[in-house]
């Protein structure tokens, strides 16, 4: 059975295209009016409101709370600060991703994992003999993405706290209104922007709150269609989508690792043991078969695709999450996971896995299109990620 979130008697009634998509078992907007343009538009010139309350949340304390992250995750959670939030993947033995989500040190020895898929289990397999107590918190968190350029002006005007001086990926506990939160500066959309963290008994004031501070500033409740726009043009991963579960898997070559996903960055190799290193540290050695790229697509060549058939250029009005192939010299040697036509940069941009040789920026490649039930190519090359970043995102 569908579940509403706590923002839902908020989002309801605003939602008049009854456009509403699945997500961990809830419910959300996928746009609130017909088209999502001008929620797509808040992002990047005002400020837009989602509700991200389906994010599986895990609280993890107790004494050896820091032992079971650093067990799982790829970063060393021993340099994770109080106050600081870190985006990371964890993977299986072999090394490959079963997903990615954030961990916040909220105080000494209290942590919030947010995930994806459900990893309440994973964590208990791994906490073995630690002295460690990890609660569910999904359903009791109520959480709001605040994103865009007048984000912080608008949280001004009701938070108690200084949130002139929480850095790019730290977090804040304060008052917004009378309510108690944890904010933190992150996001999916590759801007300026806050989540909010509260009980969900607080839900429908934190939402007021922010509604009514924001109408000078041009708020707007915004859907997933809208940032999933927003995050591919931050060239941000798409779980399911941009790379497959490794516990969905169905055949090895769907799985990725995060070195695949251009998320070495994000692995930390000095640490001691976690899960995955020993593969990881391999691949590291002999080097990724695969690399996730950001591709652009030649408009001009789009162009006489289309022309060839008497048609103009026809492309999906939202983010298309479907796997099109990508050649070089007449063999595929690659595939886009998502491709979408951005407003903003007037581009028509894909994220994508490519063969290494294949990988660098500028490489030239085709990408496959079907004009009139014929495959055709257009010329494409290979990019570099993110397509979009505004200098205020972390500014």
């Amino acid at each position: 059975m569908l579940r509403t979130t706590p923002f839902h008697s908020r989002t309801g009634p605003l939602c008049e295209a009854h456009n509403w998509r699945r997500w961990s078992g809830y419910i959300v907007a996928g746009s609130y009016e017909l088209t999502h343009d001008r929620e797509y538009w808040a992002i990047r010139s005002s400020a837009a409101l989602f509700d991200v309350t389906p994010l599986f949340k895990y609280l993890i304390t107790g004494k050896d709370a820091a032992e079971l992250l650093d067990r799982v995750i790829t970063r060393n959670v021993a340099k994770l600060a109080v106050g600081q939030v870190y985006y990371t993947p964890w993977c299986d033995a072999a090394g490959k991703i079963i997903d990615d989500g954030t961990v916040q040190r909220l105080d000494d020895g209290t942590y919030r994992m947010t995930a994806a898929e459900p990893t309440l289990r994973w964590l208990h397999e791994n906490a073995t003999g630690l002295d460690v107590h990890v609660e569910d918190q999904t359903d009791l968190i109520a959480a709001v993405a605040l994103q865009g350029p007048n984000s912080r002006e608008i949280i001004k005007q009701v938070c108690d706290g200084d949130i002139d001086s929480v850095k790019y990926f730290r977090l804040v506990h304060s008052n917004i209104g009378d309510v108690p939160a944890t904010i933190t500066r992150t996001g999916y959309t590759g801007d300026l922007g806050y989540e909010v963290w509260v009980e969900a008994r607080h839900a429908e004031k934190l939402w007021d709150t922010l509604m009514d501070a924001g109408e000078g500033y041009g708020i707007t409740p915004a859907g997933i269609l809208a940032l999933d726009m927003a995050r591919v043009e931050a060239g941000l991963l798409l779980a399911e989508v941009d790379y497959i579960s490794a516990e969905k898997a169905v055949i090895e070559p769907q799985k990725s690792t995060p070195l695949e996903l251009n998320l070495g960055w994000a692995v930390n190799f000095d640490k001691p043991n976690y899960v995955g290193k020993r593969a990881l540290m391999a691949e590291k050695k002999r080097g990724s078969a695969w690399q996730f790229v950001g591709i652009e697509i030649d408009w001009v060549s789009l162009e006489r695709a289309y022309a060839e058939a008497n048609l103009p250029p026809q492309l999906p009005w939202i983010a298309n999450r479907t796997s099109v192939p990508l050649y070089s010299g007449g063999r595929q040697v690659g595939y886009a996971s998502t491709q979408c036509w951005s407003p903003i940069l007037k581009k028509y941009i894909a994220l994508a896995h490519v063969e290494t040789p294949y990988s660098s920026v500028g490489t030239a490649l085709s990408f496959e299109v079907t004009v009139e039930h014929q495959r055709r190519q257009a010329s494409a090359k290979v990019v570099k990620t993110p397509f979009y970043e505004p200098a205020r995102k972390k500014a």
